[in-house]
């Protein structure tokens, strides 16, 4: 086992900040790594990195700006540890109150002198002692003069999709949606049915220290918090319940599962939606839960095995091609397909620095292709459900446009499948666009098709 007193918990956040924002990992599979790694740690360490690392990703638009102002070398020019080693230490600065300034200066000092850079241990003081000194009267563009560049630095978000989402959706939802993505969320769980009720999932929870809240639109969700380490809670290891959002939960009940339904869920990893089908069916039926790599069906069945639903089978499928198999033999497939994620930038908010309008373009176009071939599985009087964890009309409204237009399927109302208050002027005509910030759940996306008799 590690030495814990030799453990730089900065010196882990710098290189998980060198993996993300050097080498573009995602910062949701590192931190999650980093942390299984060093679970020994104290949870105040533990907490303090996540902290460190989650905070200096999300703000980095905001961090640059401010380093440009007091740097002679711009942040683009710095070498990639001394310009995460300065983000570092500007977050700590603005934003972790409980860090001393003097801590947060000497740290970075130490471990750009640490990382063999000794020549530029002055530079990084002089820089880091200046935007301590001015921290209260920094700088930033107006809102009435540069509304979308004073909204791109206060959330850290790149200038495109804030003149996007404006453009599709207006100010007010625009900033909403930002701020949300900087608010402390809960973890969303859903109730294993089939192995336990509610009640004794709560009382369980209970006993092992967890705040529980009841969640916002299903009854089967829970919000939960103050635990240390999930995959250490006993009910988590029993399979009791597994980590899913409410907007994710949407997509089975508004596919109305029956007992004894033919279910494919073609892009399915972690496999939370297949997950929940196979709960609805109660041990009847079949869920076949597939994706395109076998580390992702790996995922899948590790979900599959701690739940213990014995009616799902995964399977590594291209969703591009045609399984033979399942041509019209569906009552339901689930489409929940790969796209820009700006749904869950609250989330993983790296993902924001990742996408781009060239992308959401190729997403839109691979998402037709897909369609394509997986709504040839749904049979006569069967439903398809497309969903995606994005906010953009060209992968979402466009999409189903097109659906209707190509694919012999047509529209059909989400009342009758969702809570009363999610429905609208959308949801009678058959889809559903959650806003974060306005709705209490991921940016998310869905719509119910049902192929005619």
């Amino acid at each position: 086992m590690t030495d814990k007193s030799k453990i730089n918990v900065r010196e882990i956040s710098l290189e998980v900040l060198i993996k993300v924002l050097e080498d573009g990992e995602y910062s949701s599979a590192v931190i999650g790594q980093v942390l299984q790694i060093y679970q020994h740690l104290e949870k105040q360490d533990r907490a303090f990195l996540t902290r460190l690392c989650e905070g200096t990703i999300e703000r980095m638009i905001e961090l640059d700006y401010i380093l440009n102002q007091f740097s002679k070398v711009k942040v683009k020019k710095m070498k990639p540890v001394i310009r995460n080693i300065l983000r570092m230490g500007v977050y700590q600065l603005l934003y972790m109150e409980q860090v001393p300034a003097s801590a947060a200066c000497n740290e970075a000092v130490k471990l750009a002198q640490k990382k063999g850079f000794h020549n530029l241990k002055g530079f990084v003081n002089g820089v880091l002692r200046s935007i301590e000194r001015k921290k209260d009267t920094l700088s930033y563009p107006k809102k009435e003069e540069q509304p979308f560049l004073y909204l791109s630095l206060k959330y850290s978000t790149p200038e495109w999709i804030v003149k996007m989402w404006t453009k599709q959706y207006g100010m007010e939802i625009t900033e909403k949606m930002l701020e949300a993505s900087f608010s402390e969320k809960p973890t969303t769980i859903r109730c294993n049915l089939s192995k336990c009720s509610m009640d004794e999932l709560t009382a369980m929870l209970k006993e092992e220290e967890v705040h529980v809240d009841k969640a916002a639109y299903v009854d089967s969700a829970l919000w939960i918090s103050s635990y240390n380490y999930l995959q250490k809670l006993n009910s988590f290891k029993s399979g009791y319940f597994t980590v899913q959002d409410e907007s994710s939960m949407l997509v089975s009940l508004a596919a109305d599962i029956k007992k004894g339904d033919l279910i494919v869920d073609v892009c399915a990893a972690p496999g939370g939606k297949s997950m929940h089908a196979a709960d609805l069916l109660n041990g009847t039926g079949k869920v076949s839960s597939r994706d395109l790599t076998p580390m992702k069906v790996e995922k899948i069945m590790e979900n599959v095995q701690r739940l213990g639903y014995t009616n799902v089978e995964s399977k590594i499928w291209d969703a591009t091609e045609v399984d033979e198999e399942w041509v019209g033999k569906a009552d339901v497939v689930i489409a929940d397909l790969p796209c820009s994620g700006l749904g869950v930038i609250g989330k993983k908010n790296d993902i924001k620095y990742k996408a781009s309008e060239e992308g959401i373009k190729e997403l839109a176009a691979l998402q037709k292709e897909i369609l394509s071939v997986v709504s040839t599985y749904v049979k006569p009087g069967g439903t398809l459900i497309y969903s995606t964890c994005t906010v953009n009309h060209q992968e979402n409204e466009e999409n189903v446009d097109w659906i209707e237009k190509n694919l012999g399927l047509e529209l059909q109302s989400l009342n009758p499948y969702i809570p009363k208050k999610l429905q609208g002027d959308t949801t009678k005509q058959g889809y559903l666009q959650l806003f974060p910030g306005i709705h209490q759940t991921d940016g998310f996306f869905l719509a119910r098709f049902q192929r005619k008799e």
